[in-house]
């Protein structure tokens, strides 16, 4: 690959609604707004990994700037699983069954009270007709980029996964179809599944390897912790799932470090092997970025945790083979 004629990529990580972090990041990147009033790079394409809702107080204004820097061709996106998650909570199925796919308050059932939770920033923020634009605008993002010298996805690279979306739904970029969003909201269907995969990330049973469960941030009880499939050298159940920040009890008491316990039979199937460099969010990363936990030769997280007291991230790639820790850009 002559890397001087590859066309330059700034990948961006997870906004949540941070608009003035969304900015400053954007203005040091050399992004400048035009005559048009959409940010524009003279050489470069701004990639986003998705999460561009939920959580912070400016996700109004980081839906302008985004989807104008997309529709003017300044930029790309992939879809998140909060993007996702506002299509299910919006979405009512069966139709006029006053019931939706993700939920919304059941007192029999926790789990919808945490959707909610979560979304309830994007509700108050984003209303009437700017919510059924973005939510129509959600519904025709890509799972995944593949642009031959790098890819990008929100949550988990995986082969199978992408395969299994190309061939039910023919593309990927699947939910202008309500048929494809409803099998992807329905637990046990291949394509909910997939779609886990790729915007949340596989998991691993802790209680089957005989640690304690968790709770979340919310309160919710969980069994299961995502799975470093960025470590193709990760043997172990400490070195393979992902505990950073997890609590066994709601009280704030932190989870006790996992064992060195070996693994033979784990599933490798979601190891990344292969030699593209690929990006992705969602993992709340503490910065500055860190060999192997962060990064690796061919992986690369971006998001940093903008709204959680760190700072939106930037990976800016200019067709290098391999991950290069010094090309990451945080916003002042």
């Amino acid at each position: 690959m002559n890397v001087s004629s590859t066309p330059g990529y700034d990948v961006i990580g997870d906004v949540h609604g941070c608009a003035i972090q969304l900015e400053a990041l954007l203005n040091k990147l050399g992004y400048q707004v035009g005559e048009s009033g959409y940010y524009k790079h003279p050489r470069r394409q701004a990639i986003f990994v998705g999460d561009l809702i939920d959580r912070g107080d400016e996700q109004l204004r980081v839906l302008q700037i985004v989807k104008s820097m997309v529709d003017a061709g300044n930029a790309r996106i992939v879809m998140g699983n909060h993007e996702f998650n506002a299509l299910a909570y919006h979405t009512e199925w069966p139709s006029a069954s006053g019931k939706f796919l993700r939920p919304h308050d059941d007192p029999d059932n926790p789990w919808s009270t945490k959707n909610t939770k979560q979304h309830a920033a994007f509700l108050e923020q984003v209303q009437g007709d700017d919510r059924c634009v973005y939510l129509e605008w959600f519904s025709t993002l890509p799972l995944w980029l593949d642009l031959g010298g790098l890819r990008v996805v929100h949550a988990c690279w995986h082969d199978d996964s992408i395969k299994l979306v190309e061939s039910r739904c023919g593309s990927s970029a699947p939910f202008t179809e309500l048929s494809h969003l409803v099998a992807a909201s329905t637990e046990g269907n291949p394509l909910y599944e997939a779609v886990e995969t790729l915007l949340k990330g596989p998991e691993i049973s802790l209680v089957a390897h005989g640690q304690p469960e968790y709770h979340d941030k919310d309160g919710i009880a969980r069994d299961q912790a995502r799975v470093r499939w960025w470590n193709s050298e990760a043997r172990t159940l400490r070195d393979i799932a992902e505990m950073g920040g997890r609590f066994t009890t709601y009280t704030g008491e932190l989870y006790p470090p996992l064992p060195e316990l070996e693994l033979a039979r784990v599933d490798r199937s979601y190891v990344y092997t292969a030699e593209t460099p690929v990006f992705y969010g969602h993992y709340w990363r503490q910065g500055p970025p860190k060999r192997h936990h962060d990064w690796t030769n061919y992986t690369a997280c971006v998001d940093f945790s903008a709204v959680k007291g760190g700072k939106l991230t930037a990976y800016r790639w200019s067709g290098e083979k391999n991950v290069n820790a010094e090309n990451y850009v945080a916003a002042d």
